[in-house]
């Protein structure tokens, strides 16, 4: 699919500027962009496509960074000279929808996922992109465990990272000292109760309880925990993380916790539940606003408009938010503006000025793409928009399951 061939569904305040599938490896997660080049992590193709995208009208495919034919790179973070990928086993290649999102999988460990090191890598890999062409792999976190799903990191000494470690049911909270970026370490931990079986605890926990990732301002750590949840922890003491309060939606709401972004200055918290099933599946996954005035009583205010200008249910796959932009540093940076990805409804843009009546104000959903290659089984198979980055600019950098990297211009600045 080239630039030609791109007729978006629907193009409202964005102007479509460029698109690249990849080089066929169109499965893509998590996008950063630095120094003019996009790092695209992959799944089922295996390792982070490096592409040139200084112009954005044509962006080209200059590297691929391999890794275990076993395992995944979904994940990435970088900041100066830096970058770092999380590796984990790929869960998507051995599970159904069902097994993945709705259990917890640590207890798959074993028997069904091989021996680590050997049949699969798990850990952080950290690369020196001061030639971002070709990035140069200087330092691994090896884990004991199935690996690492995503990663906080804003060039700061502590990365905060998400692990599903022996002994416990599914990812945690891990925090990881980068002050030798060749030999990162984990100094500090941090679960739900009822996680860590090993050391005894009951596992009492609804549906799957895992941290999808956190999200760090101001040595808080804003962890979303998928049915289990939004945790609010202070990590002053890296060694030893400090609960300030824990809210829990589901029941009565489906769940599916994943994305959190904190507004410091205005003290709000956005908060994205993902679908993790086929549209009509399961309850609608909002994007929530709540109220952080008192960090100890998160209050929910408001959800952001679903979108309205498709029949997206109908239209089939999953219908509900995925991933924010991160306001990281460098990068678009709002308190009123919120970026956001929607699966089959592609890119959304809500003006938050009113908290309590949060407003669409711009929509970019991508056609229907014309190859598959989302390795989850037993899923329509329908547009799902994955990440999204935003530069200081407006340049939106989209990714795709199926169709690899769209690039857009916000038109709203």
């Amino acid at each position: 699919m080239d630039k030609l061939q791109i007729v978006p569904e629907t193009c409202r305040g964005f102007k479509f500027i460029g698109h690249s599938d990849l080089q066929g490896r169109g499965h893509s997660d998590q996008v950063m962009v630095t120094e003019g080049h996009a790092y695209v992590g992959h799944s089922k193709t295996r390792g982070v496509s490096v592409v040139d995208v200084k112009d954005p009208r044509n962006p080209r495919v200059v590297g691929l960074l391999p890794h275990h034919p076993n395992s995944w790179a979904l994940h990435l973070q970088t900041h100066g000279k830096l970058m770092l990928v999380a590796e984990a086993f790929d869960f998507r290649a051995a599970m159904t929808d069902k097994e993945y999102y709705l259990r917890s999988v640590g207890g798959f460990h074993g028997d069904r996922f091989g021996v680590r090191g050997k049949d699969f890598s798990a850990g952080m890999r950290v690369y020196d992109i001061e030639d971002p062409v070709h990035p140069r792999a200087i330092g691994f976190l090896d884990i004991e465990g199935l690996g690492i799903h995503r990663i906080w990191w804003v060039g700061e000494r502590y990365a905060y990272a998400s692990a599903l470690l022996d002994g416990y049911t599914d990812y945690i909270l891990v925090i990881i000292d980068l002050a030798e970026p060749t030999k990162p370490e984990i100094v500090g931990h941090w679960w739900l109760p009822g996680m860590w079986t090993a050391g005894g605890e009951v596992d009492a926990n609804v549906g799957r309880v895992g941290l999808h990732h956190a999200v760090v301002a101001d040595d808080i750590a804003y962890g979303c925990w998928r049915d289990g949840g939004v945790t609010i922890l202070d990590v002053k003491d890296k060694g030893q993380p400090r609960l300030i309060a824990h809210k829990n939606w589901s029941p009565p709401f489906g769940g599916g916790t994943h994305s959190a972004l904190p507004l410091h200055n205005r003290d709000l918290l956005i908060v994205a539940d993902e679908a993790v099933q086929d549209a009509g599946k399961e309850q609608p996954k909002p994007i929530w606003v709540f109220d952080i005035r008192e960090r100890s009583n998160p209050i929910s205010i408001a959800t952001c408009p679903v979108p309205s200008d498709h029949d997206y249910v109908a239209k089939g796959g999953h219908f509900g938010s995925h991933n924010l932009h991160e306001n990281r540093p460098g990068s678009f940076q709002s308190s009123t503006v919120i970026f956001a990805t929607y699966q089959n409804a592609g890119l959304r843009v809500f003006d938050l000025t009113n908290p309590f009546r949060p407003e669409e104000t711009a929509c970019f959903v991508p056609p229907t793409p014309h190859r598959w290659m989302e390795p989850l089984r037993g899923r329509t198979k329908a547009l799902h928009s994955a990440d999204v980055f935003v530069d200081a600019d407006g340049l939106a950098y989209l990714t795709d399951y199926d169709a690899g990297l769209y690039i857009v211009q916000w038109l709203g600045q």
